[in-house]
């Protein structure tokens, strides 16, 4: 998405990491290595890369300028085309860059916008990342035209062919932000009735969550034997897909592939998504797959649910999957995380080590005998409407004077702690 013209697209990129003052080298090296798989996910060549080191962001280049001008010398010297931040800059840092080192300049939230854009298959993913571009596009307006100045000596109420120029984008840009704003409404309309249609006779709903490329399609793929992409790359999966599948017991219960999620993830992807991600915050709980073969799962895992806590599903329930654990044969290692997560699985979706297992447990997580039940809470017990998301499935609220009418799915034994405020069965 790179806002400047030129004759050909960057090819070569050299990345720049920074390890700020309370970070380990071992975490930003491996953000930054992070950096370098997204990058070749664009299909761009690595020619180099350098870690630095800082206090504070400084407003001129992000970084101090004498550590600015040792990198782009680096940089021409690796006859790179591209300098690739891991962290967010602003447009103005990115034009100061631009300026100094004479490459272009794109940071990590341009290189997750590139991927998601290039990966997007539905029309609601395409419309999600088409308004997390355009708003991450919108102040960088003025770098994209900044080759049509203001004309010398103009006066008051007269401008340039840049700035009129700069006028019309803005308003298109904003035309078409608000454009995607209802689209995409629209479309969470119609998952909303989808999702009613499917309610009506309430089978338990799980959501496959966890850090990109951790496994989870894949794992979706073992439980519903669908035939869905997978691919060994970052965000390989945008779009949410739904299916049954059928337990041991005979019980069925559906299950989410949901996208993945990244260290440092864009807001404008995380508020963009969420429609998307709806399925996870509204399911009974939540299946979350983490890669034990990563060095870096345990910060991983913490991403995870860190979104998940944005997102609002950070109460349901959560069971952990190890994946990858045909890549883990030492057994020190294996213990290790035993004892990190003692209430976790071993899996593999790659070999079927311990899906039966995996079988046996889903089942043993899914509620018996549920009902849809309709309660009047009033707001003077308003905190028993969180109890409710906690022990069953809330599907609508709706405040009526000086109470809320929550209609939702309950366990059994939920039954009697809310019989007092129950109008009628769903």
């Amino acid at each position: 998405m790179d806002l400047k013209p030129t004759s050909r697209p960057p090819r070569r990129a050299f990345l720049l990491g920074v390890q700020w003052r309370r970070e380990t080298r071992e975490d930003a090296e491996n953000l930054l290595e992070e950096l370098a798989q997204l990058v070749e996910t664009l299909g761009l060549e690595i020619v180099g890369r350098r870690l630095l080191r800082a206090d504070r962001p400084q407003p001129r280049f992000l970084v101090g300028s004498g550590q600015a001008e040792e990198c782009a010398v680096a940089a021409r010297a690796a006859t790179a085309d591209v300098l690739v931040f891991d962290d967010v800059i602003s447009p103005a840092q990115q034009r100061n860059w631009e300026k100094h080192g004479k490459l272009a300049v794109i940071d990590r939230e341009e290189v997750i916008l590139d991927i998601f854009a290039r990966r997007a298959r539905s029309r609601e993913a395409r419309l999600q990342v088409e308004l997390a571009r355009m708003e991450y596009a919108l102040p960088r307006l003025t770098h994209a035209w900044r080759h049509l100045e203001r004309q010398a000596g103009s006066g008051f109420g007269m401008t340039g062919a840049g700035e009129t120029q700069l006028e019309t984008d803005r308003r298109l840009v904003r035309r078409r932000i608000d454009q995607l704003r209802r689209e995409i409404g629209e479309v969470r309309r119609h998952r909303a009735t989808r999702r009613a249609r499917r309610l009506r006779v309430p089978t338990p709903h799980a959501a496959i969550v966890g850090y990109t490329n951790a496994g989870k399609s894949s794992l979706f793929r073992r439980l519903t034997g669908e035939d869905v992409f997978v691919e060994d790359r970052l965000f390989a999966t945008l779009d949410t897909t739904t299916r049954p599948i059928r337990l041991p017991d005979g019980r069925p219960l559906l299950v989410t592939d949901t996208v993945g999620f990244v260290r440092k993830l864009p807001h404008g992807l995380i508020e963009s998504f969420k429609a998307t991600l709806e399925e996870a915050v509204l399911s009974d709980f939540l299946v979350h797959v983490v890669d034990v073969a990563n060095p870096a799962c345990e910060q991983m895992r913490e991403t995870t649910q860190d979104v998940l806590a944005e997102l609002g599903a950070d109460l349901r329930k959560v069971f952990t999957v190890l994946n990858k654990a045909d890549l883990v044969p030492d057994l020190a290692r294996r213990a290790a995380l035993a004892r990190r997560f003692p209430d976790a699985l071993f899996v593999s979706a790659e070999s079927g080590e311990g899906l039966d297992a995996l079988r046996e447990r889903l089942q043993d997580w899914l509620p018996a005998a549920r009902k849809r039940v309709l309660l009047r809470i009033p707001h003077a017990d308003y905190h028993l409407v969180a109890e409710l998301h906690r022990t069953g499935k809330v599907l609508e609220e709706r405040h009526d004077g000086d109470a809320v009418c929550v209609t939702a799915i309950l366990p059994p034994r939920a039954f009697p702690r809310f019989a007092q405020y129950r109008l009628a069965k769903g």
